[in-house]
């Protein structure tokens, strides 16, 4: 029992030596917080927008920044605002969803790649290679490109695109965690390669994964908003921020209202994500104990 004791205030005491270095870092907690904030009016978006974001009212239409319109209307009428609100929740759900499908097969690619090494690994990692030999907007582009586009084939192309990202993430720190002793003990008790590899292995690689979650819902953001202003992401009437961008740009000289404040969306959550994600990177480096 005191073993097991110790064992629970030692991780304790560890988690809470990130928590304070996370917190002492000033642009993570501006970054944390400028996130929390964005995540949260996006989430909200049907309590705090005061207009639907297919309300229409021509009579209305590109009107000045103003109390009823705080971000003005736009060619339609509708309120910029308001669909600036519901396009972050589109944004937001497709970034995640394609995050969370390149950090599965990804992690799983470089697992296996690391884990096995020799042939497994140059096969794995070759094919990796032609896809990174590809820019990132380039490949989800093609990809977007092939399965037509849609809210469902922009998740698929960004996720395919990040891939090879996270598959190096993992491959690279398991390679040198594989050759410890307790991996030698795991396998001298004959443990599964699965249980080896999620057991042991990867736990002790969360630290880059972690970080490299940060960054690849950052990079999804701008891909998505990349993919929908050349007409291949979100369809319309959907709201998000790279097709309000797109429709927008004829009027960006006499309104460049309608082209600033969904950029300025954009720019912010990049920005607060690569921010946290820059002192997360920080308070989890062992060498700055």
């Amino acid at each position: 029992m005191k073993i097991e004791g110790e064992d629970i205030i030692k991780k304790r005491s560890m988690a809470g030596e990130v928590m304070s270095r996370l917190i002492r870092n000033k642009g993570a907690v501006i970054g944390g917080i400028l996130l929390i904030f964005m995540v949260a009016v996006c989430l909200l978006a049907p309590v705090i927008a005061p207009y639907s974001y297919d309300a229409q009212d021509v009579t209305r239409k590109f009107m000045e920044p103003c109390r009823e319109y705080i971000f003005a209307t736009d060619e339609l009428g509708r309120d910029i605002f308001s669909r600036i609100l519901y396009g972050g929740r589109i944004s937001l759900m497709v970034a995640v969803s394609a995050t969370a499908i390149s950090a599965f097969f990804g992690v799983i690619l470089g697992a296996i790649a690391g884990f096995y090494g020799g042939r497994t690994d140059n096969i794995i990692m070759r094919c990796l290679d032609i896809f990174m030999a590809i820019p990132y907007l380039l490949l989800a582009i093609a990809v977007s490109t092939a399965a037509g586009s849609g809210l469902t084939s922009a998740i698929i192309a960004v996720g395919v695109a990040g891939i090879p990202n996270f598959a190096r993430t993992v491959r690279g720190p398991i390679l040198s965690v594989k050759e410890q002793e307790f991996i030698e003990a795991a396998r001298a008790i004959d443990a599964k390669d699965a249980r080896i590899m999620f057991k042991h292995l990867l736990p002790n690689v969360l630290s880059p994964f972690i970080v490299a979650l940060t960054g690849g819902v950052a990079n999804a953001i701008n891909s998505v908003a990349a993919l929908s202003f050349l007409g291949l992401g979100v369809p319309a009437p959907y709201p998000e921020w790279g097709a309000m961008i797109s429709s927008a740009r004829s009027y960006i000289l006499q309104h460049s209202y309608m082209v600033t404040f969904p950029g300025l969306a954009i720019a912010l959550v990049v920005i607060a994500l690569n921010l946290f994600g820059d002192g997360l990177r920080d308070a989890l480096d062992p060498r700055l104990k």
